[in-house]
């Protein structure tokens, strides 16, 4: 589970990340991803609208997000050194209800590391 620190929980920083984000899309997810001022600080964010599905469909493609976030958290923190802190939103599309873990997990990984080669160019 993603510690408090590493949750984004202000719907600004929410409009902020998505707004002026870089994007990553892929088949089951939207990636939005913002360098912030704080350099040692990674956060998450994920939105799962009605359109995946029931309560308990979205409730399982959230849990899903967020253990593979809590996987992809140690690549971060270790780059923070040289890219800084990141806010990442990940936006649910309505096939991520059928999606498999391993799936989704994979999204986000390559979402993460398209970021990071990126900013690591700059």
């Amino acid at each position: 589970m993603l510690a408090k620190a590493n949750r984004i929980t202000r719907g600004a920083d929410y409009r902020a990340t998505v707004r002026r984000g870089a994007r990553f899309t892929a088949e089951n997810t939207i990636a939005y991803v913002r360098p912030t001022a704080d350099p040692d600080v990674v956060r998450f964010g994920f939105i799962v609208s009605k359109t995946v599905g029931n309560a308990v469909h979205r409730n399982l493609v959230r849990r899903r997000l967020k253990a593979a976030a809590y996987e992809v958290l140690p690549t971060l923190r270790e780059s923070a050194a040289t890219v800084g802190g990141v806010d990442i939103v990940i936006r649910a599309l309505p096939a991520s209800a059928e999606a498999r873990w391993a799936t989704l997990h994979e999204e986000v990984t390559r979402a993460v590391s398209r970021y990071l080669r990126r900013s690591s160019t700059r």
